[in-house]
């Protein structure tokens, strides 16, 4: 079983970023947002991952191809080359497929070009821009038992501005800056049967929540775990800002490992 990854998107520009790394490299910590999400699913024991990537896919590709050296204390002896590495990483069991999925690729299209790298019949997905305290094998164990194609990871987002409940133009109640919304969105974390790929095509205008994930719902296809717990996504600087102080306080919800 291996965890696709959608790193390849052109995003959103972040405040404060200037456009020279793509978002999944964006860092918490002294640590991309990508790593993050691969320690969620590595702390639960998926260790093999595929890396849909597009815009920038040099950046993360030299991450992973310079992994050793950037997370490891090192002597290097200049005059022979040799490297002897001191404090070692702990993510040695960690396998990477990194695969350039094209520079425009829309999601759907990504998801299909990496198919051939896959094994199992099952096999998860999420975007490499999202963080949760999700518990990944509950998550699994969902999905095989309602026998589905997709099972997607409902999730409450955080309120960005406050909140009214009104009644015939009266406030009943109003909240500065919930912690979340009442809705729930598609938080990623998703699990996936290999007929999903029927639904999707290499064709680089192929999107995956507009179109196939509509249909593969009104087949009744699509089923919804519901995460309560905490969830957020890098979408502008303020995000950045947040997770790098959660992190820095030693409150980084997503920190289960």
């Amino acid at each position: 079983m291996k965890v696709i990854i959608l790193a390849g998107g052109w995003g959103t520009r972040l405040e404060g970023e200037d456009g020279r790394i793509p978002k999944p490299m964006v860092q918490i910590g002294n640590r991309p947002i990508l790593w993050h999400i691969m320690k969620i699913y590595s702390h639960y024991g998926f260790n093999e991952f595929i890396i849909c990537l597009g815009v920038m896919s040099d950046v993360i590709k030299n991450y992973f191809y310079n992994y050793e050296a950037i997370n490891s204390d090192f002597t290097i002896d200049l005059s022979s080359g040799n490297i002897d590495y001191k404090v070692k990483h702990n993510e040695t069991d960690w396998k990477v497929t990194l695969v350039d999925t094209g520079l425009n690729t829309l999601k759907g299209g990504r998801i299909k070009r990496v198919q051939k790298y896959l094994g199992s019949d099952i096999n998860m997905l999420t975007y490499g821009d999202g963080v949760a305290d999700i518990n990944v094998k509950e998550l699994l164990e969902f999905h095989k038992s309602h026998g589905k194609m997709v099972t997607i990871s409902g999730v409450h987002p955080p309120a960005r501005f406050g909140e009214l409940v009104e009644k015939d133009g009266k406030v009943n109640v109003f909240q500065e800056k919930p912690q979340t919304s009442q809705g729930m969105i598609n938080g990623g974390f998703m699990v996936f049967n290999k007929g999903m790929f029927d639904y999707l095509k290499e064709d680089e205008n192929c999107d995956f929540e507009i179109g196939p994930l509509e249909e593969i719902a009104k087949a009744g296809e699509v089923m919804v775990y519901r995460h309560e717990g905490n969830w957020e996504c890098m979408d502008h600087g303020r995000d950045v800002v947040y997770l790098n102080k959660l992190w820095n306080e030693g409150n980084a919800f997503w920190k289960v490992w």
